[in-house]
């Protein structure tokens, strides 16, 4: 079995993130107890789940002797927030391949002359503010991943030493950060004495899922991770779960991992990736109201929104402590305050 402890790793966060007990949204959906890991105050600029991946994924990078990092997502990617934030911590110059965003109606928000968003807010103020060395904004529905390796290519030929990270940082090596993440939840249970029957959290490009089911694992545990899908349907998202879960599991030089452990459910991301439903709009108004919590639209507040619909289904006992994983983006609700209006 491979040990963490001795694979490249920076380091962005001090200490592990809060585990935290949602007692007056518990009460007031009348059970199961809801904890929520709150990965959204990780390291880097605003926090969020992609941080964990990035202190390997960078580490990888620096062992390669890059000098660039270039990545891709959309124009409110927080994914990009954050690898451009660690290039910054890092003395690295980053570029960042965008796709233009989805207004609340579905139809495409067409980039200005200059081929920035209308409005410079949300995550792409802040690629703004953090000196982004470039940015691409391409039509949606663009095939982003083979124009970031088109630019690495056109980086070396001019001296520079690119290394290219995924779309969500979700590869075997970012997925670490989420199998090292189910080894730090496990003890914090421990520390409180939490019997946990499900672990919930938000499922796009799967890297945080997988290295959680992995880790798990890893560790003997049996508890599940409901995936809560953004943007696919269960058939869609699954394989993509079982496959990346698979990759983690041999490069860890683990047992095969089950295949009923990958659960991707698909009834809560509606009419597509980062549009709005009003369901969403109800868990985040709900996680706010209730707990002080800030919520994003696109990831923890669909999320969410699958949470309350299996509490209102009684598919928890009422004794049941559910854990439910906030894996940041709260810059993404400014970009979409529409919604809630």
């Amino acid at each position: 079995m491979v040990n963490l402890n001795e694979l490249p790793r920076r380091r962005y966060t001090n200490g592990p993130t809060p585990l935290e007990h949602l007692e007056h949204l518990s009460t007031q959906l009348g059970g199961p107890q809801i904890w929520i890991k709150r990965d959204d105050l990780l390291g880097l600029t605003q926090g969020g789940n992609k941080t964990r991946k990035l202190e390997f994924l960078i580490a990888d990078a620096l062992a390669h002797g890059a000098d660039t990092l270039v990545t891709a997502g959309g124009v409110q990617s927080n994914h990009c927030r954050l690898a451009l934030s660690a290039a910054r911590r890092e003395g690295l110059d980053c570029h960042l391949v965008l796709e233009e965003d989805l207004g609340s109606d579905g139809a495409p928000v067409p980039a200005d002359a200059g081929g920035n968003p209308p409005k410079l807010t949300g995550n792409f103020l802040l690629f703004d503010l953090l000196g982004a060395d470039s940015t691409e904004v391409h039509t949606n529905g663009s095939d982003l991943v083979a124009r970031a390796n088109e630019l690495a290519a056109e980086l070396k030929t001019q001296g520079k030493k690119p290394y290219v990270i995924p779309v969500g940082g979700s590869n075997v090596t970012g997925a670490l950060g989420y199998v090292d993440c189910a080894q730090e939840l496990l003890t914090q249970f421990a520390e409180v004495g939490l019997d946990v029957s499900s672990i919930l959290a938000p499922s796009g490009s799967a890297g945080m899922q997988a290295g959680l089911i992995a880790g798990l694992h890893r560790a003997d545990s049996q508890i599940p991770v409901v995936g809560i899908n953004v943007s696919r349907t269960q058939e869609d998202q699954e394989p993509k779960i079982v496959n990346l879960v698979d990759e983690v599991a041999s490069f860890l030089e683990l047992p095969p991992v089950p295949r009923e452990r990958s659960l991707g459910l698909g009834d809560y991301f509606g009419t597509g990736y980062a549009l709005p439903t009003p369901e969403m709009v109800e868990a985040v108004r709900l996680f706010a109201s209730t707990e002080g919590i800030l919520l994003d639209p696109v990831y923890t507040g669909k999320a969410a929104a699958g949470l309350i619909d299996l509490i209102r289904q009684d598919r928890f006992g009422d004794d049941d402590n559910v854990v439910f994983i906030h894996s940041g983006g709260v810059p993404g609700l400014y970009a979409r305050a529409g919604a809630f209006a």
